[in-house]
């Protein structure tokens, strides 16, 4: 059954109380993005994937922190930290 406009709301405002003062990406990210998804009532398992396997410019091996195929991808990053250098 889908959730009500109201209950996404208080889940997002609960969610956003939660994670408000989180900095740290390599303890925290797959929780949160596991979280985020439950906001919508979404099984994260059932949709998207963490460190999905990718190749990078020049043949090099990389990962995407969470992908949805289709819909969404994450690169997840620690408060304060370069987002530019990690879209390169």
């Amino acid at each position: 059954m889908p959730l009500s406009w109201n209950e996404i709301r208080n889940r997002a405002h609960e969610f956003s109380k939660r994670w408000e003062d989180e900095h740290s990406e390599d303890a925290e990210a797959k929780p949160f993005w596991t979280e985020f998804f439950n906001v919508f009532g979404i099984d994260r398992k059932r949709v998207a994937s963490f460190e999905e396997p990718v190749k990078k410019l020049g043949d090099k091996q990389g990962y995407i922190d969470l992908f949805w195929k289709g819909m969404l991808l994450v690169e997840h990053k620690s408060r304060g930290k370069d987002l530019d250098k990690a879209y390169t």
